[in-house]
């Protein structure tokens, strides 16, 4: 996967899991504004890929699919495709992904709304999350843990 589409990925993930999107153009207008422009096609193959579906309340990740079981939260999902090790450092904490896997797990991180998240900053392989002290860097590693698991 190239990294525009990774980030697009990321991208469409945070839009729909943080605002009501309710058909392909309003997400498209919603891209557009983050200076990503995409087709309908592209569009149409991300969401399939992305496995969102389409509900009276917008798009929504984590839908069944007909004869499928349920999607993953978008976190852990984002997880298990991208988080190659967590390492602890006083009050942060350091994810490291394969390149170009940073951006998209740094946006689920995001998008998860974490209390113990004072900021996160994400570079091609490696998101650091900044928290308030080592206290809460311990409960979010036991949080992010779990989620692997």
């Amino acid at each position: 996967m190239s990294a525009t589409k990774t980030f697009r990925h990321g991208q469409i993930l945070r839009l729909v899991s943080s605002e009501r999107i309710a058909n392909q153009e309003d997400l498209r207008r919603r891209l557009a504004q983050q200076r990503l422009r995409v087709t309908q096609a592209t569009l149409s193959r991300d969401l399939q890929e992305l496995k969102l579906v389409k509900t009276t309340e917008g798009y929504k990740t984590g839908a069944a699919l007909p004869e499928e079981a349920p999607a993953a939260p978008p976190l852990t999902r984002a997880l298990k495709e991208f988080l190659l090790d967590i390492r602890p450092a006083e009050n942060l904490l350091v994810l490291k992904t394969p390149p170009s896997g940073a951006q998209p797990l740094a946006a689920a991180v995001d998008a998860a709304k974490f209390p113990e998240i004072a900021g996160t900053i994400a570079g091609d392989d490696t998101v650091l999350i900044i928290t308030p002290n080592r206290k809460t860097r311990e409960s979010l590693q036991k949080k992010i843990e779990t989620q692997v698991k």
